[in-house]
């Protein structure tokens, strides 16, 4: 039930009868005024003492902004002036116009005023400089309204043609990024009813009035269909797609609209005498008030103030105008924008000891228990804990909100300090939750459901059905193409022979599978089938040879690329997480044991699916404490690799050999040399591991996943983390080896992993002629790696020969022309010691190569 105010604020006379305007400086110490006469008045905020006012100043306004250092006016007249809030008079005037001014818009950092005539040009002029203008000349029709994306990259622009003009501002050449049509009425720039663009605090997303038909009573027996501004509807910035609406609030044009600070908060004002609180998340009314012909409303930056001024010229100041009982909405943080497709899993706590100790036990089975009123968080009696200080002897040092003694004065073994928990004290793990890898979160009405370097699937929700439209990078090879989805597929994968898709159970139908080859020689031989009643979809994966599908009840289902089913068991751990597949190889990875810390342990198995054999058995995934995976996918070598939260690359080394498989790092992007000294705030969306290459999409700022349109690929090379300097110590001093060495180590043991990889592909497979010439390649540069780091310990000095000795040993050539190249290396830096014992390594070894 919405509130409504039996409060009447009574207004304050600023200006004559008229349209009158208002803004507050961005630090919320001044409301400035401006209205029909030819004075602007100034108040403080918090004070009731009467408003300095501005005197001389042009007649007619239209508009008022501020900074805490200026702020400026547009009229009637077409000049823009600007005036000191220091000196409280007029510094100059900014720009002027033909025609009169409709609005003007400041940039958040002020630099920047956008103004808006009856011209249908807008002109958007430096504050500092007036000869810097730049010109937004795409309208048909004046403008009506300004907004400025918070951000002050974007500037939406309502004109009177009903349509939404939104600019990119980041070049000195603006660019028309999109026109919105069917949001916005066609207003005329002088009408009372707004079509004003308001952007969320977040930046995600925008609102305005739009156009929805209503009904014009014009007798008592005829009434008629008319198109009026009744609701506010939200357009994503992203895809400027329509999400949620804040309707059924006015019977009347809206006239003025703006969000609370935090943009937890609506308001609006219109013609209908109503002004109405709306709660952004519900998009439901909180709150009703009754004042007339509003035409300019504004929230204080800090304060639960909200002012508002209308046509007769009066202001009101609105203290405590969100009413106490939601209260706690406005002194929330930044809150996102609310679309249709959002995620808001809350996901259960992290089981610590510090959390076991602090559970509480409810009191169970007595005739008048109150668990079931008021459930067990607030059952909070320890049974236990009864001695009660009565006498000030000290019994209850540690006495609790409930005046009983607790025990934390008594010391477990070893010093440790604990309480005693009830046996039917209950705590929830908290698990890996389940993903399908290369897909993102709806946000507005689309999502990716699959991002590989063969392509990009997406789906556009559309109300009834979805749309999917299937994208390749390669179109000389494939051909893209879109159809309409009844089933409202959610998870997808894309290889070069087919794409897989499947979707949720539905109104009563099962889930299902969906596979759709690219090209066979045959007619097209696409293929659905349906699964149990009762099981969903947890993960899908694509090879050359299988399709593979995890459920929700742990069971993995194997069929063939043409809808033969080949296998199905139960997966050993369990709630089921992800899938991953590679020719004949499937990757499954489940919730596991429960740590110390109470996060399940996520494991990891890899079996060949032709031979029924598995390589890797419920062996547990490398993530460091409270990380988590955040994809999963095979090389192009077919090596499984993982990336995890912390920004961390990995790929499993020995993995066909049982109980031999280990996660190397072969790159932390939070090391990347673009992320020094802070100089760029950017996370990165993994995409693939190809070509010794990690193919990422960049995501900047906060963002979390890649959105439209798609964004481009970027590639970095491996770089295994190791410490940024070796230190060697020698007679007592440090010597770093220098970044050179550094280099070259990080080279060495990272040729030595896909040295490793390689070996252990040609071992386990029939090898190409290519796949060994590459083995004897890699090889090679490997001892070349090695002789420059021979280069640096010769140079160094005689005291480094141990370690020049031993780099010499990790050779890999059998030739000996190696072993002979660093004898030479060691002779031109006069270690003669080091060439004496470098000539007999290598006949050592080329005695045990003669044995063997």
């Amino acid at each position: 039930m919405t509130a409504i105010t039996q409060q009447r604020l009574r207004g304050r006379p600023a200006h004559p009868p008229g349209q009158t305007y208002l803004t507050y400086t961005p630090d919320g110490k001044r409301l400035i005024t401006a209205g029909s006469n030819n004075a602007i008045r100034i108040y403080t905020t918090g004070s009731d003492g009467e408003p300095i006012n501005v005197d001389d100043c042009q007649e007619l306004n239209t508009a008022v902004v501020a900074t805490n250092d200026f702020f400026a006016a547009g009229s009637e007249d077409g000049t823009v002036c600007v005036y000191s809030l220091g000196t409280n008079m007029l510094d100059k005037v900014l720009v002027r116009c033909t025609l009169p001014v409709r609005d003007v818009a400041l940039s958040p950092d002020g630099d920047w005023a956008a103004v808006a005539s009856d011209e249908l040009v807008v002109k958007v002029v430096n504050t500092r400089d007036m000869s810097r203008v730049l010109y937004l000349r795409e309208q048909s029709k004046p403008v009506k309204h300004l907004a400025f994306h918070p951000s002050g990259s974007y500037l939406a622009v309502s004109c009177s043609d009903g349509l939404v003009y939104v600019y990119s501002l980041s070049t000195e050449d603006p660019q028309l990024v999109k026109k919105v049509d069917g949001l916005i009425r066609s207003l005329e720039t002088d009408e009372e009813a707004s079509s004003r663009i308001i952007w969320h605090p977040d930046g995600t997303a925008l609102a305005a009035p739009t156009a929805t038909r209503g009904t014009l009573y014009c007798g008592k027996y005829a009434a008629a269909l008319i198109w009026a501004s009744l609701d506010i509807q939200m357009i994503s910035r992203v895809d400027w797609e329509r999400q949620r609406a804040f309707a059924s609030g006015h019977m009347g044009d809206i006239t003025a609209l703006a969000w609370s600070p935090n943009g937890a908060l609506l308001a609006s004002a219109g013609m209908d005498r109503k002004l109405l609180l709306w709660e952004t998340k519900t998009q439901k009314i909180i709150a009703r008030y009754e004042y007339p012909s509003i035409v300019s409303l504004v929230w204080h930056p800090t304060e639960n103030i909200l002012s508002f001024t209308n046509s007769d010229g009066e202001l009101f100041i609105y203290t405590d105008f969100v009413p106490s009982e939601h209260l706690n909405l406005l002194k929330k943080p930044l809150q996102s924008a609310p679309f249709i497709h959002q995620t808001n899993v809350r996901e259960p706590p992290v089981i610590t000891a510090d959390h076991l100790q602090r559970n509480v036990r409810a009191r169970r089975g007595t005739p008048d228990s109150l668990d079931d009123i008021l459930g067990p968080d607030m059952m909070q009696d320890d049974e236990d804990d009864f001695i009660v200080d009565d006498d000030g002897a000290g019994y209850a040092e540690g006495v609790n909100g409930h005046g009983k003694r607790s025990n934390e004065h008594l010391d477990a073994p070893g010093g440790l300090v604990y309480k005693r928990r009830a046996m039917n004290d209950s705590w929830r793990p908290r698990f890996h939750p389940s993903f399908q890898p290369g897909s993102t979160p709806w946000r507005g009405n689309r999502k990716y459901l699959c991002l590989n370097l063969i392509g990009c699937v997406w789906t556009v929700d559309q109300d009834t059905h979805n749309t999917i439209t299937v994208e390749f990078y390669d179109r000389e090879y494939h051909r893209d193409f879109h159809f309409t989805d009844p089933y409202l597929y959610d998870k997808a994968c894309i290889n070069d022979y087919g794409t897989l898709f499947s979707c949720p159970p539905l109104n009563g139908a099962p889930a299902m599978i969906f596979y759709r080859p690219h090209e066979t020689w045959t007619s097209r031989a696409d293929w659905r089938t349906k699964l149990p009643v009762g099981e969903d979809v947890t993960s899908i994966s694509l090879s050359d040879s299988y399709v593979v599908v995890t459920t929700s009840t742990n069971y993995v289902r194997v069929f063939t690329l043409y809808g033969m089913p080949f296998r199905v068991y139960r997966q050993k751990s369990s709630p089921t997480v992800t899938c991953a597949s590679w020719r004949d190889y499937v990757l499954t990875m489940g919730n596991g044991p429960v740590g110390g810390d109470g996060k399940t342990r996520l494991l990891y198995t890899i079996e060949n699916i032709k031979r029924d054999e598995i390589c890797q058995n419920e062996d547990i995934v490398a993530l460091p404490e409270g990380g988590e995976v955040k994809s999963v996918f095979f090389s192009d070598n077919g090596d499984p690799c993982i990336y995890d939260s912390t920004g961390v690359l990995l790929i499993l080394l020995h993995w066909r050999s049982p109980g031999q498989a280990r996660w190397v790092p072969l790159l932390n992007t939070n090391l990347l040399d673009r992320l020094a000294g802070g100089r760029k705030e950017e996370s990165y969306w993994p995409v693939a591991v190809a070509q010794d290459k990690f193919h990422c999409i960049i995501l900047k700022g906060g963002e979390k996943y890649p959105y439209f349109p798609r964004p481009l690929l970027s590639e970095f090379d491996f770089r295994i983390p190791l410490s940024p300097e070796v230190v060697s110590l020698s007679e007592g001093t440090d010597e770093p080896s220098g970044t050179e060495a550094t280099k070259l180590e990080e080279s060495f043991v990272r040729n030595s992993v896909t040295l490793a990889l390689l070996e252990d592909l040609i071992a386990a497979t029939t090898a190409t002629h290519f796949q060994r010439s590459d083995l004897v390649r890699k090889e090679l540069e490997f001892d070349k790696i090695l002789l420059q780091l021979l280069a640096i310990e010769c140079r160094e000095g005689e005291e480094r020969g141990a370690k020049a000795l031993e780099i010499v040993g990790q050779m890999r050539d059998r030739s000996g022309k190696m072993i002979e190249a660093a004898g030479k290396v060691a002779n031109r830096y006069g270690r003669n010691l080091l060439e004496e014992k470098i000539r007999e390594l290598g006949e050592k070894r080329l005695v045990g190569m003669d044995e063997e």
